[in-house]
């Protein structure tokens, strides 16, 4: 596989009928990523031992898009969580997904979001209207009562958005032949090259401490390079490393994060993490030249954001009796699935080692080595925007 390429596709959200009743601080980036922070800090709370992946721009994203549908309690519940002012924030998600997707950032990122409808089931314009402007949102419509032939064109867009690196997201059973009205879905594809990239001659396979207490042989990626990093602590005094890796466009950025003291679980670091967290890292990076070891990686995660989001605050779209979605549709409508698939691969490529670079390979003196050989944190952050496009642990590469 050719160049380092992440991809993530999700929220699969499906909203059934149903009858009943129906300032000058962080960024709209930083706040939609701070609650899938607290999304993906919920389901490693639950899964300590596995790799996990999510996006959190992508749980933002497709919360922006219900958004303009809700009404009452359930929209006040979304915008509390967002932290978005109440007069709606659009001009604002328009603006990020103008910048995230810009081609000035080199590294190519690809946004896509969709509306599938039932046939014949009545949506407000403005709704409609209100996330083409502010998501270039596609709206189709399909028959649910053929839940395999409506599932299958869901995955073939999926498959597509994704360059085919997420084949499918939903099932079948997912979809209520009876009930289904709405399928709202979003997808992120990002293909990044280094800055300064990993000769393929230098991987050699080492040991990983796994967070299972096994110690795994994994093709370990190395170069000396220059690269920005800090030492951080976390409230508790947990010192733990922060390394940054970036992509060849400098406006997005990986970075790991690791424990210091090899007995530290990174469970015990990640509840420290937040867009301010991050944002404090770039005050106390400096540039250091050090050998850097660091294993090729390919992970990928299935979440249901239901439980997540509802300890999160953000309930009642989830219920029958509660969901108010008046601005979405006449019918009463609530959200029955909510999930996300994002899959990250790593590998060496990036683009050609700069002249610079080349000098520092030269020089005689012996850096210091960063061996990434235990579970770890890593964020890829679009750095303009403060915007988190993906956060995960790897507990085993």
């Amino acid at each position: 596989m050719k160049h380092l390429s992440l991809f993530c596709l999700y929220a699969l959200v499906t909203l059934y009928g149903h009858t009943g009743v129906l300032s000058q601080g962080p960024s709209y980036g930083e706040r939609g990523s701070d609650l899938g922070i607290q999304v993906f800090q919920q389901v490693v709370r639950s899964r300590p031992l596995e790799n996990v992946v999510l996006s959190p721009h992508g749980v933002a994203s497709i919360l922006g898009m219900l958004l303009p549908g809700a009404h009452g309690v359930t929209r006040k519940q979304v915008l509390n969580a967002l932290r978005y002012k109440k007069k709606g924030p659009y001009n604002m998600l328009k603006r990020l997904h103008k910048t995230l997707t810009a081609k000035s950032n080199q590294d190519l990122v690809l946004i896509a979001n969709a509306m599938f409808s039932q046939e014949g089931f009545p949506m407000e314009e403005a709704f409609v209207a209100t996330n083409k402007a502010n998501f270039q949102c596609e709206s189709r419509s399909l028959d649910f009562s053929n839940p395999q032939g409506a599932a299958d064109e869901i995955n073939e867009w999926v498959n597509n958005k994704t360059k085919g690196h997420i084949p499918s997201l939903i099932k079948a059973d997912m979809l209520d032949s009876a009930l289904t009205r709405l399928v709202a879905v979003n997808s992120i594809y990002f293909k990044g090259l280094w800055k300064s990239r990993f000769q393929p001659e230098n991987t050699k396979m080492r040991p990983f401490n796994g967070g299972d207490g096994n110690v795994y042989k994994v093709p370990m990626m190395s170069q000396l390079s220059v690269f920005n990093i800090s030492m951080a602590t976390t409230p508790q005094g947990l010192k733990y490393k922060v390394i940054e890796l970036p992509y060849h466009g400098n406006t997005i950025s990986m970075l790991i994060v690791l424990p210091s003291d090899e007995d530290t679980p990174l469970s015990r670091v990640i509840p420290h993490i937040s867009t301010a967290t991050v944002q404090s890292w770039t005050k106390l990076m400096h540039m250091r030249k050090v050998r850097l070891l660091i294993p090729k990686f390919t992970a990928d995660a299935e979440v249901d954001l239901e439980a997540p989001l509802s300890a999160l605050g953000i309930t009642d779209m989830f219920s029958q009796n509660k969901a108010d979605f008046r601005h979405l549709s006449a019918e009463p409508v609530h959200v029955s699935k909510a999930l996300q698939k994002a899959k990250v691969v790593v590998n060496e490529d990036g683009t050609k080692a700069a002249a610079a670079t080349t000098a520092i390979l030269l020089a005689r003196s012996s850096p210091p080595w960063v061996t990434v050989d235990r579970p770890f944190l890593f964020l890829i952050r679009h750095n303009p925007t403060g915007t988190i496009l993906f956060i995960g642990q790897i507990n085993q590469p």
